[in-house]
């Protein structure tokens, strides 16, 4: 009895596996290979950062694809004053222009996000060229203009003077994300809060703001990984107190200064990468909620 219970269930399997055409195993088989070559691609260079980070110093260059001669000693280089790297005040200085610059845009870019959404008035679409256009202009025209304004006002050196151009570089980018997901969002809520006696403020701010949740808090994610990586202003516009971490990676100086400290400096991008990936490893179902949600209609 349990020979012949056994042979039939065995049979359609086989069957079902046989019918699978080899058209569609090898279309699978070029799916799997395209994502592992973006996987190896984006991850190759962080890995290497890593293994360089953690190797001696004197194996700099070993080609030796997994970590030897293993060591922490370059992570305490990183935060060594004496040698001229004030890398632990470089963090504090990139958190807080990043957290200002991320702070500041959300609450512009979401009121000009909804706004260009939900209300209706002359010259709406030229206002959204221009901000989708703003997002595209290079950075390196601006830096004589700045430079030259920074310096007759007297803010070189300053917080404000790479925390207001990192602005206007991420608002054009938080505003094309927020209006388009507004723009998906039933109107018939915000429409049912008015009913109820709720201005358009009130409906925004208990209603559609809720809802957009998952979009500001993406926004906000790219946003300050936006700020923080900028590089070209603030290598002219900050001075040593006010320096952000990719300037200070960028000087980073050892004990012999006609060699270039390379496993300080991968250990330096290493604790400065590891918190941003950890974020969003945590936060990726918010992460990609907000970028897909207004792809639905609700």
């Amino acid at each position: 009895m349990s020979t012949g219970t056994t042979k039939p269930s065995a049979a359609p399997e086989k069957t079902m596996t046989q019918r699978i055409p080899w058209t569609k195993r090898l279309a699978s088989g070029r799916v799997y290979l395209g994502a592992l070559i973006i996987l190896i691609w984006g991850l190759g260079p962080f890995y290497w950062m890593v293994v360089t980070a953690l190797r001696d110093p004197a194996y700099t260059f070993d080609n030796t694809p997994w970590p030897t001669h293993v060591t922490f000693e370059n992570f305490r280089n990183a935060f060594d004053t004496s040698r001229g790297n004030n890398f632990g005040r470089a963090l504090g200085n990139s958190v807080l222009i990043g957290t200002c610059t991320t702070v500041i845009a959300l609450v512009i870019g979401v009121m000009a996000a909804y706004a260009l959404a939900r209300l209706t008035f002359k010259g709406k679409y030229v206002i959204s060229g221009l901000i989708l256009s703003a997002s595209m202009f290079p950075v390196v025209v601006l830096v004589t203009p700045l430079f030259q304004l920074f310096t007759d006002i007297g803010w070189i050196g300053q917080y404000q003077a790479m925390i207001i151009p990192n602005i206007s570089f991420v608002l054009p980018m938080t505003v094309y994300i927020l209006a388009s997901f507004f723009t998906e969002l039933p109107w018939e809520l915000e429409e049912a809060a008015r009913i109820d006696g709720a201005s358009r403020f009130q409906a925004f701010r208990l209603i559609m703001l809720p809802l957009a949740a998952p979009a500001v808090f993406t926004t906000a994610i790219l946003a300050f990984i936006a700020a923080v990586n900028e590089y070209l202003l603030a290598r002219l516009l900050s001075s040593d107190s006010t320096e952000p971490v990719t300037v200070a990676v960028a000087r980073f100086s050892g004990n012999d200064p006609q060699v270039q400290p390379y496993t300080a400096i991968m250990a330096a991008g290493t604790i400065v990468t590891i918190p941003l990936v950890i974020m969003v490893l945590l936060f990726q179902r918010r992460i990609i909620s907000g970028l897909t949600a207004g792809g639905v209609k609700s």
